[in-house]
This record gives structure tokens, sequence and C-alpha cells, in this order.
């Protein structure tokens, strides 16, 4: 097994699907003739939308809804919480961007690892990524029908869940210029959120309007201390922050659809560090500076808990807007990504061909539908089943955010002596200290997994996890060896394509 990637379909519309060839990883990707990326989708993402989408993708809905309860279990330390969980984003981000700055693909990291690792790396996480995001669309569509029918009560609330997940459903179906809009107005509302919670707060710390006398620290030494339950709370925090994290990497994906793919993704790569810092770590210490981390409202609803303290008008609604935002940013970011993973493993002939079709806007409808027919049902589940059904597909989803981080670390390790060795020119993003700072962050993603397995609020959650990608991995295996065998060099045809080289890989 390794890098060679198979012809795939592309949907003709109107017609039948004609057969193109799939870029290798050598390839750059990015617009071609006719406005469409090397891999057929419609490369109509401009640089605005992914701008947005890059600075909007680490603002998740969990930020303003699940920051409470790290709040509660940490106190004011939850900010060590979110300055590690932060620092290994920034560096995975950083190996992430240097694999796609050199090739970048719809299938992202699910692609390189395909190359670097072996065709079973590829097709497990994968559509572990698939499932995961599957599993998102149920949850925020039912959280976004529960803000709604708060506001119009006679509308049921699964009609209101149905009725997100058709209109996100067709603005993905349109072309991915209108996803792309979509998302660049639902992060530019999260966005402008937050800078502006971020004034306000900090003018009120200060003792300027809307507040009174200067906080001071009392807030983050007192009420037992900054770490009030011992630095272990450090780690229990990390483990409620971690996936709030998850969509940083949706812009690497983006990128391909895009007329400058390695632009973006450099431009994207550069800046997480100060998205994190300003949006995550900015805000949370407001909150923990503003408020005390023990106050129930905290841990209820810690942004609306500091607006009401600085009796700004509506403040309820107001959040309530911009949690709804943030919930539908989220669906139709978590579509688009569950979609082209699917069209991704229909290119590489682990998913059914009529993944890698598109239409005649340029967009995989097939995988589309797939993923939200996934979606649709979870959502059922969500309402029938919640403590069931609903229930496990949560928890058997919810460490794929760890196994894909640990997956880019190990694709990196070897695409970039490839690279190096190959097509150094390619290397526009560099990792840190490779591959010390690598090995270092491996290390810690595994310490997470450990500490996820020793402490009971995580064990289920992580051990049903494993379970799920110990199946997806299963089945992968018996697949592949139902395959034809047909002996093709690694990037054959294509130099400098990263796991070239590497041996003979098998594929149908």
């Amino acid at each position: 097994m390794g890098a060679h990637l198979p012809p795939s379909s592309h949907g003709a519309a109107g017609g039948t699907p004609t057969t193109t060839a799939v870029p290798t990883a050598g390839d750059l990707g990015g617009a071609g003739s006719g406005g469409q990326s090397q891999e057929g989708l419609q490369a109509g993402l401009k640089n605005r939308h992914l701008s947005m989408i890059a600075i909007g993708g680490v603002i998740g809905a969990g930020l303003f809804v699940g920051s409470g309860a790290g709040i509660a279990a940490a106190g004011p330390g939850i900010l060590l919480s979110y300055a590690l969980t932060g620092l290994l984003v920034v560096l995975v981000m950083r190996m992430l961007g240097e694999m796609a700055a050199a090739s970048p693909t719809s299938g992202s990291f699910s692609a390189y690892a395909d190359r670097a690792l072996g065709r079973w790396a590829g097709f497990t996480i994968g559509w572990l990524y698939w499932f995961f995001w599957s599993v998102v669309l149920a949850v925020e569509a039912t959280a976004a029908a529960a803000i709604l029918t708060g506001w119009v009560p006679a509308v049921p609330q699964w009609a209101w869940a149905l009725l997100v997940m058709i209109v996100l459903t067709g603005t993905n179906l349109v072309s991915v210029g209108s996803f792309g809009e979509f998302e660049f107005w639902f992060a530019g509302i999260k966005v402008v959120a937050i800078v502006i919670f971020i004034v306000v707060g900090a003018l009120a710390i200060f003792g300027l309007p809307p507040g009174g006398a200067p906080v001071g620290t009392e807030n983050l030494t007192g009420h037992g201390g900054f770490l009030p339950h011992g630095p272990g709370a450090i780690l229990s925090g990390m483990l409620l922050v971690v996936f709030s994290f998850m969509g940083s990497e949706i812009v690497t994906l983006a990128a391909s659809e895009s007329p400058n793919p390695v632009q973006a993704v450099r431009k994207a790569v550069n800046s997480v560090i100060w998205r994190i810092a300003l949006f995550y770590i900015g805000s949370i210490a407001v909150i923990v500076t503003l408020l005390p981390w023990n106050a129930k409202a905290v841990e209820k609803s810690p942004y609306v808990a500091v607006l009401e303290s600085l009796d700004i008008p509506y403040a309820g609604t107001v959040m309530d807007v911009v949690v709804l935002t943030a919930v539908l940013s989220c669906l139709n970011s978590g579509l688009y990504t569950a979609s082209r993973m699917a069209f991704s493993l229909g290119q590489r002939g682990d998913a059914p061909k009529s993944f890698a079709t598109v239409n005649k806007g340029g967009v995989p409808a097939v995988a589309i539908w797939a993923s939200v027919a996934f979606g649709f049902v979870a959502t059922i589940f969500s309402y029938t089943s919640k403590d069931t059904i609903f229930q496990f597909l949560l928890n058997s989803s919810g460490a794929v955010a760890l196994f894909v981080w640990l997956v880019i670390c190990l694709s990196q390790l070897r695409m970039r002596r490839t690279l190096e060795r190959e097509t150094p020119e390619r290397l526009t993003v560099r990792m840190w200290l490779y591959p010390w700072l690598t090995y270092a962050t491996i290390a810690l993603i595994v310490f997470v997994i450990g500490y996820m397995f020793y402490n009971p609020d995580g064990r289920k959650q992580m051990v049903l996890s494993v379970v799920a990608a110990v199946v997806v991995l299963a089945v992968g295996l018996i697949l592949d060896r139902r395959r034809p065998r047909t002996a093709v060099a690694d990037g054959a045809g294509a130099p400098g394509a990263p796991g070239a080289g590497a041996g003979v890989t098998d594929r149908a």
C-alpha cells in the first residue's frame, strides 16, 4: 500500500459520468481551465470566502455554549486548558499546512495518510471524519431547532430541524460559491460578536463604561485560587475544550476549490496563532476576570452572564442570535466537509464511485445527499432515542479529533522526508523544529488519549471511539484484500509525490 491514487469518475451534467485522471500528490490543484480544480470540483471559492472560513473555522458553537462546563471544571485555570489545547492545534495545523501547501486536495489529511502511511490509514481516518461531521449535522440541527422553537413555539422543534437541514443542503447543492457566501456571513457575524464582546469586556475590566470600578484580579485569584480544583483540573478542562477546536482544518479542504490554494493554505496556517489567542483565550479571559468562576450563571451561559452583569439590554436575545449563527455555520461547514471527504474517498476507490461525480454546478451532489441522509437519520434518533442510539453516536465519534490530529502528525513525519528529497521547492510552509516538535506533539496527543482512558468522564467516549475506529479499520482491510492487486510504483509519473518510491501499492 502506498501513495498512488486511482482514476476517478466525475459526472457530466445531464449525461454519463466521465473518467478523469486524478492528480497525484505532486500536483498542486487549484483552478484549471473552465474554473475547475484538477479534481473536477468547481473552483468557486473567493479569497474573502477562504479568509472568513479560516477565521470563523475556529469559532464553533461549543465556545458559546460549552465553555461554561470547562470553567466549572477548572476555574480560572481553564485559561491554561485553552492555551495548551490551542498550542496543540497550532502545531497540528502547521503540519497539515505544510502538506496542504505542497499538495492541496479535497481529501486533505485523509489523502495524505493514504499516501504516507498506507491505504488503510486514509480509509480509516477518512470515514471516521465523515462519520464525525455527519453526526455533527444532527447535533447542530437539533440545537438550532431548540433556539428557533423558543422564538416561534407554534412550529414543532422537529420541523425547524428539518427546515434548517433542507435550506443548508440546498445551498451546498447549488454551488461551492453559495456555500462560501453563506459561510462568509455566518462566520462574519461570529467574528464581529466575539470582537465586540472582548472590547466591551476589556473596557469593563479597566473600569471604563459600561463597567464601574476596575475589577482587578479578585476573580482570578479568589474563590479558591487560580486552580481551585488543583493542577489536574487543567487536563480535565482540556478534555472538555479539545473538541471545540475541531473545524480548524476545514480551510485545507476548501482551499482545493479556490483559484490559488497554496496561498490560501499558507495564509490560514500563518494566522492560526492569533485567531486562537484572540477568539478563545481572549474571550475566556474576559469571562473569568469579570465574574467568579463558580457563579451558576457562568456555568449555564458564560457570555450571557457577562453581558447581563454589565446591564447590556437584551443580552440573552443577542447571544441567542449569535449562537444560532454559530450553529448554522457549523451545520453548513459540516455538510460541506463531510461531502468533500466522501468525494475524496470515492476518488480513491474507498467509497462508491458515484461519490466522486459532480453535477453541473461542479459540486459532488451524491456525496452531499449521502452525508445529509445520515445526518437526517441521526437527527431522528436525537428525538426518538436520545439516551440510547443517539448517545452512542455521540460517544463513538467523540474522540475522532484526537485521531485526526495524530494521523496528521504521523503523515507529516514521512511526507516531509520525501518532499525534502524530491521536491523541496514545494515546502513553502515548514513545520518548526522538525522532527522534534512533531515528536513532541505526537507525545502530547498520546498523553491526552491516555488521560481520557484514565479519566472516568472521558473513558466511555474514548472506548467507544476506539471501537468505531477498529471496526472501520477492519472493514478497510477486508475490502482492500478483496481488490485486484496491481503493482504500481508509488508516485509513478508524479515527481515529488509524497510517498513516491516507498515501495509497491495495491490498487484496483
